[in-house]
């Protein structure tokens, strides 16, 4: 409890969740581009996952979940008692240091957090698709993306691509990663790999918009 009551104790809960999340989307990535290899692959590769994992995928989702919610919590207490360290207001408020995406970290946050509960209701438990099979997932891509639900996942993924351009280089400084000689080093990791992971999610809905993933 001490170390949970700490600052540097929440930043590095922080920074350790966001480490396991950001494996996560790039693993989920992954398998989410085998949608390119076709309905077959795609669905032997949803089929191993559910079946062939042998209870591990749902061990996966509880480290997952536990992770998001520790994530938010931590966050949450530590822009509350940032907020409160200042007892008298700026007179006048200039950025100096900040990047853009850490500015609007809380916001992208908080979209992230509206566009997984969407995701899950759409493409996982299928509550927002209509026609959903369980058994095709193939197929729920393939017509699950008309151009409003797909320009929600693209903007879904912009506010993930900047959350990560700051969280990445965050993550990295307060589990110690940090040293002049690799600063730019891991900065523009941050800004390569948020693009790449962005980039490629977006593109499955843009390519079910362009008839690429098609039935």
């Amino acid at each position: 409890m001490r170390f949970w009551n700490s600052t540097i104790g929440k930043k590095i809960v922080v920074a350790l969740t966001g480490l396991i999340m950001f494996v996560f989307v790039i693993g989920h990535l992954l398998g989410n581009l085998q949608v390119f290899l076709g309905a077959r692959a795609f669905n032997e590769y949803a089929d191993f996952l559910h079946n062939g994992t042998h209870g591990l995928l749902w061990v996966a989702r509880a480290v997952l979940l536990v992770s998001i919610v520790l994530h938010i919590v931590a966050t949450v207490q530590l822009t509350r008692r940032n907020r409160a360290s200042r007892s008298i207001p700026y007179a006048q408020h200039t950025t100096i240091q900040a990047t853009t995406p850490s500015l609007f970290m809380i916001w992208s946050g908080v979209f992230l957090g509206l566009y997984i509960l969407y995701h899950l209701t759409h493409l996982t438990f299928g509550w927002t698709l209509p026609g959903f099979n369980h058994r095709n997932v193939y197929a729920n891509v393939a017509l699950g993306f008309p151009w409003p639900v797909a320009l929600l996942y693209v903007l879904g993924m912009v506010a993930l691509g900047f959350h990560l351009h700051h969280g990445i280089s965050s993550m990295f400084q307060t589990l110690g990663l940090n040293h002049p000689k690799y600063n730019r080093l891991r900065r523009g990791f941050a800004v390569g790999a948020s693009i790449a992971i962005a980039g490629g999610y977006s593109l499955i809905p843009l390519s079910v918009l362009v008839r690429i993933i098609r039935l």
